[in-house]
């Protein structure tokens, strides 16, 4: 006979989390343990992929080869996005979820939101998306749909105190799951990298579009830091799962450079043991800032995209890490600013003059001090149960 101290299926708190690429997965996998922990009996749905699955949630869909980036590029993935938002709905209606979180991922989860909410499903938005940057538009649907937005970043509660939407500031969760990376003479040693040289960290994003318009050129930017720094050695950080074929273009690395060492998944290994990192533009930056790395910011799409995107835009600068320091602290490279000179040049300004990578680390070190306490993932779990259960006692009264 079942112990009556347990509960009912019926009594079991329903989460479902939405996020379409590796950074939303690493943070809803988070979030989903956390949940866990003071939860032990929720039931977690959603779509995500491997961390998210690791944490204990029940994926409806994954979403491998849909994260993409830029107006056009999106067109492409439609239909399978438009499947895997019918197959959510679908799971919700089924057994209705107590709480939905949304996390970034804007163009897909703005339709699912809108879809739960009008089925009576509390939203709850984590990892808000940069409608501060772009698209403010937005902010009508995100006020009208959510219960409550988790922000990650200090200056962004503002912004939505001010547009009348309920804001919590719950810090970055990369705080606490940045742990301390192996030492970097033993992280180096034992893939022949020799600690007493410099190190070149080269990372070229995740998405499939990034890679194509970043990467053959930051080949060339290593070959230009070679040119001038001899001694120089390249670590290329390959996000996981990627498709092979996505990183041919090292094939073509210079001859006179030193071949570079590829790693897969050790990112924050990668950073603490770089003096310098060519990146693309993302969560990587603020990766960087944690680790107190010197970066170049690099990024690239369709010129139509730029084209259609930019007048839209309410900043005048891209990198998250500045952002949040509210200058730029770190070089910006943006679309046709992006050659192998430009970015080669800032790299070797880090390398070469002593003085002025102290003062970008102790940029950095600022800008690691404004993103907060470490436990954001444990205070998005509490808010996200805080409102699923005022929902529930909603219902039961209504």
């Amino acid at each position: 006979m079942a112990d009556s101290t347990e509960p009912r299926r019926g009594d079991r708190l329903r989460v479902m989390i939405s996020c379409g690429e590796p950074s939303g997965d690493l943070y809803a996998g988070a979030l989903a343990s956390e949940i866990l922990k003071l939860e032990p009996d929720a039931a977690i749905t959603g779509f995500g992929s491997e961390r998210l699955r690791a944490a204990g949630a029940s994926l409806v869909r994954d979403f491998k080869g849909l994260s993409v980036t830029g107006l056009t590029e999106a067109l492409r993935v439609i239909p399978r996005s438009w499947q895997n938002y019918r197959a959510l709905v679908r799971a919700a209606e089924s057994e209705r979820p107590d709480v939905f979180v949304p996390i970034d991922f804007p163009d897909f989860n703005f339709f699912l939101a809108r879809a739960l909410h009008k089925r009576g499903v509390p939203i709850v938005y984590y990892i808000s998306p940069q409608l501060w940057a772009w698209r403010r538009g937005r902010l009508k649907t995100m006020k009208r749909v959510t219960d409550r937005v988790l922000v990650i970043f200090p200056f962004e509660k503002p912004f939505y105190d001010e547009a009348g939407v309920p804001a919590t500031f719950v810090g970055h969760p990369l705080l606490e799951l940045t742990g301390p990376p192996v030492p970097r003479d033993t992280f180096l040693r034992a893939r022949g990298l020799d600690p007493s040289k410099p190190v070149v960290a080269i990372l070229p994003g995740s998405r499939r579009n990034e890679l194509r318009a970043i990467l053959p050129d930051l080949v060339r930017t290593s070959g230009a830091i070679a040119a001038r720094v001899p001694a120089a050695q390249f670590i290329v950080a390959r996000a996981p799962h990627l498709d092979d074929e996505l990183l041919a273009p090292l094939a073509e690395w210079p001859a006179h450079a030193t071949r570079p060492v590829v790693i897969e998944g050790e990112t924050d290994a990668v950073l603490a043991s770089a003096d310098v990192a060519v990146v693309a533009s993302g969560t990587v930056t603020v990766q960087a800032a944690l680790h107190g790395c010197p970066m170049v910011v690099v990024y690239r799409v369709g010129p139509l995209t730029y084209k259609l995107g930019k007048p839209l835009l309410h900043v005048n600068t891209y990198a998250m890490v500045n952002l949040v320091a509210g200058t730029r602290v770190v070089p910006e490279l943006i679309q046709d600013a992006f050659t192998p000179e430009a970015a080669a040049a800032e790299a070797l300004r880090v390398l070469t003059d002593p003085a002025h990578a102290a003062k970008v680390k102790r940029d950095l070190a600022d800008v690691r001090a404004r993103l907060g306490t470490a436990g954001a993932s444990r205070r998005a779990a509490e808010a996200v149960i805080e409102i699923a259960r005022a929902g529930r006692e909603r219902r039961s009264l209504s």
